[in-house]
C-alpha cells in the first residue's frame, strides 16, 4: 500500500509539472517584418526593386520605340541594313533580359541574407528567453491550428530584438 501511495504521487506530480509548463509559440514573419530591423531592411529591399523595375520598364520602352522606328524603316533600307539592325535591336533585348534577371536575382539574395542575419540573431534571443522564462517549446505560429494567445511570445521577443538590432547590413 505504501508502494502504491509513492507511486501514484511521484506519478500525479509529474504530469503536474508536465502540465504547468505550457509550450509558448512566436510568429517568426511578425517578428522579421515588424522589427526595427526586418521593416528598414524590407524598406530598403522594395525600394531598390522598384527602381530596377522602373529602369527596366524605361529601357523596355525605348527598345519598342527603336523596334517601331526599324520596322518603319523596312521599306527605305536593303534587307542587309534591316537584318543588322533587327539583330542589334535583339542582342539589345537579350542583354536587358540578363540584366534585369541577374539584378532581380541580387535582391532576392540580400532579401534572403538579410533574413538568414535576422535569424541568426533571434535564435540567442529565444534561447534567453526560454531559460529565463523557464519555456522547454516554442513553436512557429504557422504550425499552429488554434492557440490561446497567452502563450504568443511574438511582441516580447520583438521588444528584445529591437534592443539588440537596430539595423541590418544589406549589400
Amino acid at each position: 500500500m505504501k508502494k502504491f501511495f509513492f507511486l501514484t504521487t511521484i506519478l500525479l506530480f509529474y504530469f503536474t509539472s508536465s502540465f504547468a509548463e505550457m509550450p509558448s509559440f512566436i510568429d517568426f514573419n511578425k517578428v522579421l517584418n515588424s522589427s526595427k530591423a526586418g521593416a528598414e531592411a524590407q524598406k530598403k529591399l522594395k525600394k531598390e526593386f522598384e527602381n530596377k523595375t522602373n529602369k527596366y520598364k524605361k529601357i523596355e520602352a525605348d527598345i519598342r520605340k527603336e523596334e517601331t522606328k526599324i520596322i518603319s524603316l523596312k521599306k527605305t533600307i536593303t534587307n542587309e541594313e534591316y537584318q543588322k539592325k533587327v539583330g542589334e535591336l535583339r542582342q539589345r533585348v537579350a542583354d536587358l533580359q540578363k540584366n534585369k534577371k541577374a539584378s532581380f536575382q541580387k535582391i532576392a539574395k540580400s532579401r534572403n541574407d538579410a533574413r538568414t542575419t535576422l535569424l541568426e540573431t533571434v535564435n540567442p534571443i529565444l534561447k534567453q528567453y526560454m531559460k529565463k522564462n523557464k519555456i522547454r517549446i516554442i513553436i512557429d505560429k504557422k504550425s499552429i491550428l488554434v492557440g490561446d494567445s497567452d502563450l504568443e511570445i511574438t511582441d516580447q521577443i520583438i521588444v528584445i530584438l529591437n534592443k539588440e538590432l537596430s539595423s541590418l547590413k544589406i549589400n
